[in-house]
């Protein structure tokens, strides 16, 4: 089955800088929608050390073809050198919802 939808995964550790980056993405109508999860805890290794930070994790529902945009706007206003931009596909959902995302994404 090919999917038409996303949901996109990307890390940041302030939340003002997740709400701003949320707002950019649904004015320009690249996301239908973007949850903030609560702070968590990543580890992770980065130049040879093993690392803590405390992140929110957004996840962003839109359509496949809006993936390149989305990244771009992402690398654009995230603080990150190199921010976590993972994209998995949608594969099955509520026909209602996902023609909501269909109809949120289409009015650029």
């Amino acid at each position: 089955m090919t999917s038409q939808f996303l949901q996109i995964m990307v890390t940041i550790d302030d939340r003002m800088q997740a709400e701003k980056l949320l707002k950019i993405l649904l004015q320009d109508c690249l996301i239908a929608c973007g949850q903030c999860l609560p702070q968590m805890t990543s580890y992770y290794r980065w130049q040879d050390e093993i690392r803590a930070d405390n992140e929110y994790l957004l996840l962003l529902k839109t359509q496949k073809h809006h993936y390149q945009a989305v990244e771009r706007q992402i690398k654009k206003h995230h603080p990150y050198d190199e921010p976590e931009i993972i994209a998995v596909d949608i594969v099955a959902g509520s026909e209602d919802y996902l023609t909501w995302i269909k109809n949120e994404t289409s009015r650029n």
